[in-house]
């Protein structure tokens, strides 16, 4: 396999990961003289603030998904790959991937983190995580499944274990599944399961920290721990998962949860990207960039978003929030700044502008912080949903998030229940191992591999 590109005698942008930061890098570069190659493991663009609704059955997978060749169609020197990164080398100017090699003049590194496990080999083959729409979609799964075995568990033990909820992380992700299981635990299984005792339905969500959202205000996380407690969330802080086995999750003050779902949002970590040398990573194995996001060490490599990590800005000494905004904003700078490098024209530093932050925990219940503004309950909740709905893609996924809450709100119904599972062909199966194959080669082995 190859890229099947072929120079065209303009610079050559390589984009890895086409979540906010690449993207917005990838529009910002339109009508600009260069050859644009976004390359992402997905053919879409997924939008993860709301992840969490489809692993709760409350949207489509579909309704918060992109495609990346429909945001390209109409664009000149525009190309998208299927493929994942093994390797970079800078000294050739090119990247080794799952289907083979192409050099660059600029390389931007946008492919985010990965769910943080902290090398507990027990909890990360266990835990559910939910950072992608294929792992919501499984929790959705595991769930929904979960439900229906327990109505004809003869065991009582193994009942509880498939109606204990556990969450591990009080952050904006963890306090949002928790509202969004709690309401479907009353509005919902009660009609799709009449033979449940769903007081028997425990959720759990477990924070290492002394108060949850912690990105947040004390005032901001008070609510939000208020509203929880409210529908029944049984939340614990300053508590730590230590190990889950035998289904049972264990703490660090000793106590134990009898659960076969156990959903873990307990942090992320930068995805590795091999090439790049251990002396330009910082906390969290973030990549550190100076301020125009020029990777450390290199003067064509550049790293936004999550995986980034900017030193200089006296504000975030460790490094901006993992957040949609920063990853935004550093691309459209970095758009412009690499025009301007081409150009011969002064580059501008990076300045976070910080828009604020929310967190919704179920119907008219929200915390939103905007322009040093605190809004709790209703009028958070509607600010949550348009600022949201606005930076969805696409008209028609909009519509269609907005039909599904519009529903939800007065029906208090969801409408996407089903336990699915893909079942492959043999070509995709092969496709796959395929993929697997050359993505388990030596990857610091000299790829042989045509441009």
């Amino acid at each position: 396999m190859s890229f099947n590109i072929e120079r065209n005698g303009k610079k050559r942008v390589v984009i890895i990961g086409g979540g906010f930061g690449g993207l917005r890098l990838a529009q910002g570069l339109k009508k600009s003289n260069f050859q644009v190659i976004l390359v992402d493991k997905n053919n879409y663009h997924q939008f993860p603030p709301l992840i969490y609704q489809i692993a709760t059955a409350g949207l489509n997978p579909s309704s918060i998904s992109f495609p990346f060749r429909k945001l390209f169609e109409d664009r000149k020197d525009y190309f998208f790959r299927m493929a994942e990164l093994t390797c970079i080398y800078p000294e050739g100017n090119y990247i080794q991937t799952s289907i083979g090699k192409i050099d660059y003049d600029y390389l931007v590194l946008a492919n985010g983190t990965k769910t943080n496990f902290f090398n507990n080999k027990n909890v990360e083959e266990w835990a559910i995580p939910m950072k992608t729409v294929p792992e919501a979609m499984g929790l959705r799964n595991t769930l929904l499944a979960s439900f229906e075995r327990s109505i004809t568990c003869s065991n009582e033990q193994e009942r509880n274990e498939f109606l204990n909820i556990v969450i591990v992380g009080g952050g904006p992700s963890g306090v949002e599944i928790a509202g969004a299981i709690a309401e479907m635990r009353r509005y919902v299984l009660p009609k799709d399961y009449p033979d449940m005792d769903t007081s028997k339905v425990h959720i759990h969500l477990i924070e290492g920290g002394k108060r949850l959202l912690a990105g947040m205000s004390e005032e901001s996380s008070e609510k939000a721990l208020k509203f929880l407690q409210s529908m029944n969330v049984e939340v614990k802080l300053n508590t730590f998962v230590t190990d889950y086995e035998d289904h049972k999750v264990r703490m660090n003050d000793g106590s134990a949860i009898g659960t076969r779902n156990l959903i873990w949002v307990g942090g992320v970590t930068a995805n590795q990207v091999n090439g790049i040398p251990d002396s330009a990573l910082g906390r969290g194995r973030r990549i550190m960039v100076d301020n125009y996001s020029r990777v450390k060490g290199f003067d064509n490599i550049f790293a936004i978003g999550d995986i980034s990590l900017m030193e200089g800005d006296p504000k975030f000494p460790n490094g901006h929030p993992q957040m949609a905004q920063p990853s935004i904003q550093q691309g459209e700078l970095l758009a412009k700044n690499i025009i301007a490098m081409e150009k011969g024209r002064p580059l501008k530093g990076f300045v976070y502008k910080d828009l604020g932050c929310m967190a919704t925990i179920g119907k008219n219940k929200a915390v939103a912080e905007i322009a040093g503004c605190r809004l709790g309950g209703f009028f958070a909740w509607i600010l949550w949903m348009a600022v949201h709905l606005v930076s969805i893609l696409g008209v028609k996924n909009k519509f269609f998030v907005f039909m599904d809450w519009i529903w939800s709100y007065f029906t208090y119904d969801q409408s996407n229940r089903m336990i699915l599972r893909s079942t492959q062909s043999k070509v995709m199966k092969n496709i796959e191992d395929t993929l697997r194959e050359l993505h388990g080669h030596d990857d610091h082995k000299e790829p042989t591999t045509e441009k």
